[in-house]
C-alpha cells in the first residue's frame, strides 16, 4: 500500500495537497492539526484542489499563528476575491503556541505545512517542527528510497504478479501458454 492510499484512507478527510518536499528537505518531529481563518472564494478554490504548500511556514506573532507562503489561486470573476499568498491565521490551542514557539525559539527547528486537507467540510492544515537535512541526509533517503523501489519491485517479479518490469511468462515449444503456479 503506498503512502498516497494511506492518506486518502483517513476518516472524514479529503487530502487537497501534500507538500511533498517537506519530508525530503526537512527531518519532521511534532505534529499539529490548525483549522484556518480562511475567505469564501479560498474555501471554493481549495475544493477546486488549487493550492500550493511548497514555500509555506508558520511564524508566531504576538501570541498568534499565522501560515505564510501558501499560494491559494485567486478566483476569476469574484465579487470579494483574496490575494494569493497572503497571512492566514492558523486556529490552534494556547498549548500548541506555546510549543511550538519554544520549539522555534530553543532548539532553532522551523515550523512548515505538510498537509491541507477537508476534516468533516472543515479546512485543516498539518503543521510540523522540523530540523533542516543537510545535503548528506538527502542523498541517504534518495538512497533508501530508491532501495525501497527495488525490492518492491523484486517482490513484484517474484509473484509473477506481471507488474513494470516484470518479464512477459515465457510460451512453451508449442505455441500454447504455461499453465500458472497455484498460489
Amino acid at each position: 500500500m503506498s503512502r498516497a492510499d494511506k492518506e486518502k484512507e483517513r476518516e472524514g478527510e479529503k487530502l487537497i495537497v501534500r507538500n511533498k518536499r517537506a519530508t525530503f528537505d526537512y527531518t519532521l518531529e511534532d505534529r499539529f492539526e490548525a483549522g484556518l481563518v480562511l475567505l469564501g472564494s479560498e474555501v471554493k478554490m481549495l475544493r477546486e484542489g488549487a493550492a500550493e504548500l511548497t514555500d509555506s511556514w508558520c511564524a508566531i506573532e504576538n501570541g498568534e499563528a499565522f501560515l505564510k507562503g501558501v499560494n491559494i489561486p485567486v478566483m476569476p470573476q469574484a465579487a470579494f476575491g483574496h490575494e494569493a499568498k497572503r497571512p492566514r491565521k492558523l486556529l490552534l490551542h494556547e498549548s500548541e503556541i506555546e510549543a511550538i514557539r519554544k520549539g522555534v525559539e530553543r532548539e532553532g527547528m522551523t515550523v512548515i505545512a505538510t498537509r491541507l486537507y477537508f476534516k468533516n467540510g472543515r479546512v485543516k492544515v498539518e503543521i510540523a517542527l522540523a530540523k533542516g537535512k543537510k545535503t548528506v541526509d538527502k542523498r541517504e533517503s534518495l538512497k533508501e528510497k530508491d532501495a525501497a523501489r527495488e525490492a518492491r519491485a523484486a517482490i513484484e517479479r517474484a509473484r509473477g504478479g506481471g507488474g513494470r518490469g516484470a518479464p512477459p511468462r515465457a510460451a512453451r515449444s508449442d505455441g500454447r501458454a504455461r499453465p500458472r503456479r497455484p498460489e
